[in-house]
């Protein structure tokens, strides 16, 4: 099943062909907002399935089948936390090591086993808008460097804290597409053990999308791409995760309870402008890479499709 928020009042939905199944008309006994839909689980899920059969048996009849071509797709976004795991790729870390003045030989497999012994670090969004599909980014003033990292990421489905990575089938209601937007400026090392975060936290910083997809997809096994202007930038499966998302929910879990809507984004892979590009001692470097007003952005999966957005 895939589940998508769509038209003026963003409604819940489920994508059937070229169309959106509106699922409160075909039932009424289903929640119309996305968060009180996640927040009913599997009886909510179960009957949105019978829901889907008696449409697609009976024709599209009293709006109940939704052309995409008359209707506007938003973000999935529960309007929940989103926190989001960093350096969780080894090329990644490696292109990002690489590119530092002054850095000896890495690879690989040293970076993985760095990284599991410095244990896991992340941050996370609060963001008032996520965007959508085709929706448009706009360009954050500051920035020499913007950048992009294509992401999966799963959507939470009940309460739980304290869960065990063995439990983490049981709490993801779907996978999604999420690009992290990202400042790369003052990168250089800080004693500030804390900050605001600001370089992932700015209008429009996330993207969501273009659909959720519920109970067919392994979040432990989801390609991704990501293309600027029609070329490909990143290519991976999240298999390569070096904390998998059950290693996540388990250590967030700890003092945080997750709640139905929560998202966890796995972070990205090779292939962002910034592992990408070497800095010089003074903290500049080519900006070829990085992103430019006009750009259009295309983050997809297989299974997921495909979210597109424009810098502006």
């Amino acid at each position: 099943m895939r589940i998508v928020v769509f038209g003026d009042q963003q409604r819940v939905g489920a994508l059937h062909d070229d169309a959106v199944v509106d699922l409160n008309r075909a039932s009424d006994r289903l929640p119309s907002q996305l968060e009180a839909f996640i927040a009913a689980g599997q009886p909510a899920l179960d009957e949105a399935q019978r829901a889907i059969e008696r449409v697609i048996a009976g024709g599209a009849g009293g709006g109940l089948l939704v052309p995409l071509a008359q209707t506007k797709l938003h973000a999935p976004w529960p309007r929940r936390r989103i926190a989001c795991v960093g350096g969780n790729y080894a090329a990644h870390l490696l292109g990002m090591e690489a590119g530092r003045p002054g850095e000896g030989e890495v690879t690989l497999e040293s970076v993985t086993q760095r990284t599991r012994a410095n244990g896991q670090w992340g941050f996370w969004k609060v963001p008032d808008e996520v965007a959508g599909p085709d929706d448009e980014i706009p360009y954050p003033k500051r920035t020499e460097y913007f950048d992009y990292e294509g992401e999966a990421a799963i959507i939470i489905g009940k309460r739980i804290k304290d869960a065990s990575a063995s439990q983490l089938r049981d709490c993801v209601w779907g996978v999604t597409l999420l690009n992290d937007w990202s400042i790369r400026d003052g990168m250089g090392p800080s004693s500030r053990p804390m900050s605001y975060n600001l370089a992932k936290n700015f209008d429009r910083s996330t993207s969501m999308g273009p659909c959720i997809v519920v109970g067919e997809l392994d979040p432990q096994n989801v390609d991704v791409k990501l293309r600027i202007n029609g070329n490909e930038r990143q290519s991976y499966n999240t298999r390569e995760m070096i904390f998998n998302f059950g290693e996540v929910l388990e250590y967030l879990s700890r003092d945080f309870t997750f709640v139905p809507g929560d998202v966890i984004a796995g972070g990205t892979s090779v292939g962002t402008a910034a592992d990408q590009t070497k800095r010089a001692p003074d903290g500049s470097r080519p900006k070829d890479l990085f992103l430019k007003v006009g750009d259009t952005v295309e983050l997809s999966s297989p299974a997921i499709g495909v979210l597109c957005n424009r810098i502006v």
